[in-house]
């Protein structure tokens, strides 16, 4: 449910001086520890929540909800998306932000073999290292600035495990929604380190997509916009976006104005389509954030643990099938596959609601 309006651009906070802009660089249209878990959703009896957020100026801040992935040691996330009121931007359609997370505290992430189905992974991290392992049979490992795509199509499975070395994990991961027309594709991986551009007061990694004249090499199967920025302290940004795409900002660290309407860190701020540019603004700290976009997705869906079906019976089954794999002696051959080289025991799914699942736009 939307709260009444008090969104700031100022905040009392002293105004940025410096451009970061036009003339300051190239400006491109864009056209969970025990089995923790941060590309799975490691809920018990996972369910719609309801959601807090503001709207201002068509600008909506959204509002985490802390997950504890675990037991009361593991690590936490922060999920903004999705919300009972909003549960795509684009085709984006799973937000989960977590850290700076002590690994000696939580054990970090050991995250066992799970299954996904209709969907893309998109795994981010600011710090640490993880080590991915995929039914598809690839084994990658997952470092700050180079992001991992994993497509899910059909059904895979596949672990990730943070590395010994690693004593801090921070990052986010997100999930991508196959157009039904794609959802039944052949299960890929891919890698891509993308090269910082820079400009006055700023730096942006484009992990898919195009922004600020960069272009990433990675495909999808909708048009989709990822990327990190980083602002000084006192900039603007005025970014060239596609009109046609709704926007999500991740804020990381800091305070940022997104078009005129403040977001703090952890929050999601969400901008519907119809702008051809986008300002983003710092004010005495630096800030860090993700930006995500595509044009609306839509189709219905209907998501539920680490599935993304169209209807209830889909998850049944595929819910079944990944059961069906699961024996005394581990997971054996199936529908999903198993890790290349994995000797963790899966992860069983969770019971499923007593009611029918609902379709979600």
């Amino acid at each position: 449910m939307d709260i009444p309006c008090s969104c700031s651009s100022r905040g009392g906070r002293s105004q940025p001086s410096g451009v970061g802009a036009p003339g300051a660089g190239p400006l491109g249209l864009l056209r969970w520890g025990r089995h923790n878990a941060t590309v799975s959703n490691l809920e018990e009896r996972p369910a719609e929540v309801t959601a807090t957020g503001a709207v201002c100026s068509g600008v909506e801040i959204m509002a985490a909800r802390d997950v504890p992935l675990g037991g009361p040691r593991a690590m936490r996330v922060r999920r903004t998306l999705p919300q009972r009121h909003r549960s795509l931007i684009g085709a984006w359609c799973f937000v989960d932000h977590y850290g700076p997370d002590d690994v000696a505290e939580t054990g970090g992430m050991r995250v066992a073999p799970h299954p996904h189905t209709g969907l893309q992974t998109v795994s981010w991290l600011f710090t640490g290292e993880v080590e991915h392992r995929d039914s598809a049979g690839h084994h990658a490992m997952v470092r700050p600035g180079e992001v991992n795509l994993m497509t899910a199509g059909r059904g895979i499975s596949h672990s990730e495990v943070s590395t010994p070395a690693t004593t801090t994990l921070h990052g986010a991961q997100l999930w991508v929604a196959l157009p039904d027309a794609d959802r039944r594709t052949d299960p890929g991986f891919a890698h891509h380190v993308p090269t910082p551009v820079t400009g006055a007061g700023w730096e942006a990694r484009v992990f898919l997509g195009s922004l600020v004249g960069d272009t990433s090499p990675v495909s999808t199967f909708t048009p989709l916009l990822g990327a990190e920025l980083l602002l000084e302290p006192h900039t603007v940004l005025d970014l060239d976006v596609d009109e046609t795409f709704e926007l999500g900002v991740l804020v990381d660290t800091g305070v940022v104005g997104v078009g005129g309407v403040e977001a703090k860190a952890h929050d999601l701020a969400y901008v519907p389509p119809g702008r051809s540019t986008l300002a983003l603004t710092s004010y005495d700290e630096p800030v860090r954030l993700l930006l995500l976009g595509g044009p609306p997705f839509g189709e219905a869906i209907v998501m539920w643990w680490n599935l993304v079906a169209r209807t209830h019976e889909e998850v049944v089954e595929w819910r079944d099938r990944w059961q069906q794999q699961i024996t005394a002696d581990g997971l054996v051959d199936g529908w999903y596959g198993v890790p290349v080289g994995d000797e963790l025991p899966p992860i069983p799914a969770p019971p499923l609601p007593n009611a029918r699942l609902k379709e979600r736009r």
